[in-house]
């Protein structure tokens, strides 16, 4: 989540020089080639089922390609901080959609956990999200539509939270980050292309294609096969709470590579969703051996 958060951060940068579809079938492509060989089953693995293939199919639409497509859209109205602001509601989305769809109950200490990262974004809110005068200011476009498409982003991930949960009991991580990229990559070709007609590759410099490199490996790859990695051992629920590292490691980014402010009520409140980590995770007493 970390991870995933300093791209979110860094795709600010790239939505400067690539436009939105040009750069997330450009990702989905790079990675592609990097997984090609994830994509074959392994030695006792079971054959894919028709749900898992249903699964894998909306994982990939909602986790992958509408998540890269409101998200992009959304930093690029407004800002890298904004981003991680909005993205601190993570978690207690995760929470929602997993006590609605998978039945898992929410242990009190979860509870709060979520609570600390619900309060992080409820106090945030109160400040501006990015101050006058701040840099990295917003491209051309309605900060109000940007903030909605972030919100529809955070329910996007979380609902690729979920998925991930159901899919990581039946199909090796490795195999799934490969499967959701390529209908990531075939969702977003028409659009692509269409983008990339008119578009000056030779424009671009070569620390851009770096970012771009490191960008589509990152988002696609590497984070897609430690998150389902994880999901095997740790509830949907309580994973949800890991979801805050993205906020931080997003307004960290933009504070620290952006130019852009952090504000008093933005530090308290990304200290509230790091004690909800803490709280989440902390180990729970075992009762004491009988005897």
């Amino acid at each position: 989540m970390a991870l995933v958060g300093s791209y979110v951060g860094l795709s600010r940068l790239l939505v400067l020089v690539f436009p939105v579809f040009l750069l997330a079938w450009l990702r989905f492509g790079i990675a592609a080639l990097a997984m090609a060989h994830w994509v074959r089953r392994a030695p006792g693995e079971a054959p894919l089922g028709r749900h898992d293939r249903v699964l894998l199919f909306w994982e990939s639409f909602l986790g992958n390609f509408l998540f890269s497509i409101c998200m992009l859209f959304g930093v690029a109205m407004t800002s890298a901080l904004a981003a991680g602001v909005t993205m601190a509601a993570l978690p207690g989305v995760v929470a929602l959609l997993s006590w609605v769809f998978l039945r898992e109950r929410i242990a009190p200490r979860v509870l709060a956990g979520i609570a600390c990262a619900v309060g992080g974004i409820a106090l945030v809110s109160l400040s501006k999200a990015s101050p006058p005068g701040a840099g990295g200011g917003t491209a051309p476009g309605s900060p109000l539509l940007g903030q909605a498409l972030l919100v529809a982003a955070v329910f996007c991930e979380a609902s690729y939270v979920v998925i991930g949960k159901r899919l990581t009991g039946r199909v090796s991580a490795r195999r799934i980050s490969a499967l959701v990229n390529l209908w990531g990559l075939v969702l977003v070709t028409p659009f692509g292309l269409w983008q990339a007609l008119s578009f000056d590759f030779g424009a671009v410099a070569g620390r851009e294609w770096l970012l771009l490199l490191f960008y589509s490996l990152a988002a696609s790859m590497v984070t897609v096969w430690l998150w389902m990695t994880g999901l095997r051992q740790v509830p949907a629920s309580s994973a949800g709470v890991f979801t805050v590292m993205l906020p931080v490691s997003a307004a960290a980014v933009g504070v620290l590579f952006l130019g852009e402010r952090f504000s008093t009520a933005q530090v308290a409140a990304f200290a509230l969703a790091l004690a909800g980590v803490l709280l989440a995770t902390w180990p729970a007493r075992r009762p004491a051996a009988p005897g």
